[in-house]
């Protein structure tokens, strides 16, 4: 099994957790803003229905005690006897500051205070030359009466007018102010509360229900990452564990695989020995090309893959022959046509034999070509020159050369000389240039090489 496999697979397990880290982080991301998102949106809801609650119970709380004392036959009438008790009973809850009491026509009707100090104390109606006069219904209080509803907001240090005087004048950083219509009990406003009130209590309550209402917000949102948290721990897990299960899957599998690639090869080296055993004049050729070639390959300098090709291809060239009778492989006379053609076959069947072998695929095309000459004249597809593959040309002279030095049922042995004179003299036509000058490189160097005494024979030079 190809190496790059499970190297393959430890990248996509590797990108898998990157992509799970990534969706992890996202998601935090992701709750984070949400929480952030609903925890504003429920804060703003919180305060304004705290504050809607605070204007409610204060607008009760003031139309209680001044209705009664206030609204004769449906109109705002003031006893003065009472202002003392009204003053009393008004600003009794501690959270008041001040409140006046308009009729529907904008006339001050009554107003009361309570002076910011150490006691809280009463102070006289600052705003009494006020009663009585007129002044003109707009923003809030015309709001007020004119649509019969109540109107409040928070007033403070960038307040203007009457809201800033209040507030600075009673010593107050920020006022809560509530405009509420009286009615006279029909339904229709008769005048309205204009009521200034201390919203220290209502920050509190406000900050601490926003305070649990994040924690909760939180909580949930931390609850919901923890969760995805775990999935993604549990994902993670399970795929270390399947691509462990696989890991060693793979490593049986390509065990197993190698085991059949040995035992088909084997078969193929058997295979190879019969074709061998078939001639008793080539027994050995197989081995000797593989030899020439292996050592051509070196001297001209081919990578190690390339060599392995070599090796393969020069065992496993003649490996067609299988196919072909041996009454023509041993035979002594010149072969007929149609003999030739059933030889010739041989280069084709032994590429199908070496390609069913994944271990030898590289070497088919060194198999299937060795025949090929450099001028195109060559057998089985009449490749020519440069289109014809190294390996190919290289096996393909080893076998020429290890043909023309051994006995043949159709020829004698020729001396080591005679055969390069050969190759020298088929340079460029048969076969292919630098094997040509490899070769000849090899024979004055290493004569022993091709199986011959080098006193024996005279060399022919390139």
């Amino acid at each position: 099994m190809d190496d790059a496999k499970p190297l393959r697979r430890g990248g996509d397990l590797q990108r898998s957790l990157t992509l799970l880290r990534v969706f992890l982080l996202a998601s935090a991301l992701i709750c984070a803003g949400a929480g952030i998102v609903l925890g504003s949106i429920l804060s703003r809801s919180l305060k304004s229905e705290a504050l809607n609650a605070e204007e409610t119970a204060l607008a009760r709380y003031v139309d209680g005690v001044v209705h009664p004392l206030l609204v004769r036959n449906g109109h705002v009438h003031i006893a003065w006897k009472q202002d003392g008790r009204l003053a009393s009973s008004v600003l009794r809850q501690r959270d008041i500051a001040t409140v006046k009491v308009w009729r529907r026509d904008g006339i001050l009707a009554w107003t009361n205070t309570r002076a910011r100090s150490s006691s809280d104390r009463l102070v006289p109606n600052r705003d009494r030359h006020l009663i009585d006069h007129r002044f003109s219904l707009d923003d809030e209080l015309g709001e007020a009466i004119h649509e019969n509803r109540a109107v409040a907001a928070l007033v403070g240090t960038g307040a203007e007018g009457e809201d800033a005087f209040e507030s600075n004048n009673l010593g107050y950083k920020q006022l809560f102010e509530v405009y509420a219509p009286i009615d006279d009990g029909k339904g229709r406003p008769i005048g309205a509360y204009e009521i200034y009130a201390n919203p220290e209590a209502l920050r509190r309550l406000i900050g601490s229900r926003r305070t649990m209402l994040w924690l909760a917000v939180g909580g949930v949102f931390l609850t919901l990452w923890a969760a995805l948290a775990l999935l993604v721990r549990g994902a993670s897990r399970t795929l270390r564990r399947q691509n462990e299960k696989l890991r060693r899957r793979t490593l049986r599998l390509a065990e197993s695989n190698r085991l059949l690639e040995e035992g088909a090869l084997e078969a193929v080296e058997s295979l190879n020995a019969t074709v061998d055993a078939k001639d008793p004049y080539t027994a050995g050729h197989s081995q000797r090309v593989q030899r020439i070639a292996v050592a051509l390959g070196e001297e001209l300098g081919l990578e190690q893959e390339q060599l392995d090709v070599l090796r393969f291809a020069g065992l496993f060239h003649d490996i067609g022959k299988i196919g072909v009778p041996d009454a023509i492989l041993t035979k002594p006379d010149r072969l007929t046509e149609l003999e030739f053609e059933i030889v010739k076959r041989h280069p084709e069947d032994g590429a199908r034999i070496v390609g069913r072998l994944h271990r030898l695929h590289a070497a088919v095309p060194a198999v299937l070509h060795h025949h090929e000459r450099w001028d195109g004249r060559g057998y089985p597809l009449g490749l020519r020159g440069d289109g014809i593959p190294l390996e190919a040309a290289i096996v393909g002279l080893a076998d020429a050369v290890d043909a023309m030095t051994t006995d043949r049922p159709y020829s004698c042995a020729r001396t080591l000389a005679h055969a390069t004179e050969e190759v020298v003299r088929n340079r460029g036509t048969q076969f292919a240039p630098a094997v040509v000058d490899a070769y000849v490189r090899l024979v004055e160097r290493v004569p022993e090489l091709f199986g011959s005494d080098p006193m024996a024979d005279e060399l022919v030079p390139a």
